[in-house]
């Protein structure tokens, strides 16, 4: 059997005396793209935050690519081959679109993207490499975050919202990418309550509540699953 990329067993997280996330299960393999879906405050980022080590206390089992994590600081974490792209981007005003991507070192196994290969994906960040951080839009920001994790050699992917509050044009830029990065063998686990971009790029959905996971679910099964996700999300 293939070792999975993340493998997450009887996870519990806490911020400070807050029990956030309670006997967490998720299995990711090697190229798959799986949706983390749930209400807001259901625990989905604090999954990803834990995850990097980014929480309180943590309890419980992350493997990734069979080495064990919970006891990692988070540099060591990155080191492992993880490439995390938070919600607020963190995109560095003083600097432009270039010096943000060239930034990063080179922390994972393999070889990262070129910035010529990241050009070609990305276009729009070629044409303003020497803008300012501040000066590009929102979703040339949320477009350099994840190129600059590209660029670093990581292979499975966190991303946090990355659609949110974008216009359509541009989150179908960030579909098309998903579609290519997975061609390309790249595992990745999204947080998106953009139900509409992500279905139809993931393999599989779990749904959180209250900190758990209460559905798993393949994208062959969406269909069937509908009127749970009503139910649990409202989509």
């Amino acid at each position: 059997m293939t070792t999975p990329a993340l493998d997450i067993s009887a996870l519990q997280a806490w911020y400070g005396e807050s029990h956030i996330l309670h006997d967490v299960n998720i299995s990711v393999q090697p190229g798959e793209v799986v949706t983390l879906l749930g209400r807001n405050g259901a625990g989905r980022t604090t999954t990803l935050r834990a995850i990097m080590g980014l929480t309180g206390a943590r309890k419980g089992s992350i493997k990734v690519n069979g080495v064990e994590a919970i006891g990692m600081a988070t540099h060591k974490i990155a080191h492992l081959g993880i490439g995390y792209c938070p919600e607020e981007r963190g995109i560095f005003s003083s600097l432009s679109a270039e010096e943000n991507l060239m930034l990063p070192p080179q922390l994972a196994g393999g070889p990262g993207m070129t910035v010529a290969e990241i050009y070609q994906m990305f276009p729009n960040l070629e044409e303003r490499r020497n803008s300012q951080g501040t000066r590009l839009s929102g979703g040339e920001q949320q477009m350099l975050a994840v190129a600059r994790i590209l660029r670093t050699g990581a292979k499975l992917l966190l991303l946090d919202e990355i659609s949110e509050g974008l216009a359509p044009v541009i989150v179908q830029g960030l579909a098309r990418m998903i579609t290519t990065l997975k061609a390309k063998g790249y595992t990745i686990v999204m947080v998106e309550q953009n139900f509409r971009f992500a279905a139809p790029l993931a393999d599989r959905f779990y749904v959180m509540e209250h900190g758990q996971i209460v559905e798993t679910f393949a994208a062959s099964e969406l269909s069937a699953k509908m009127p749970v996700l009503t139910e649990l999300l409202g989509v």
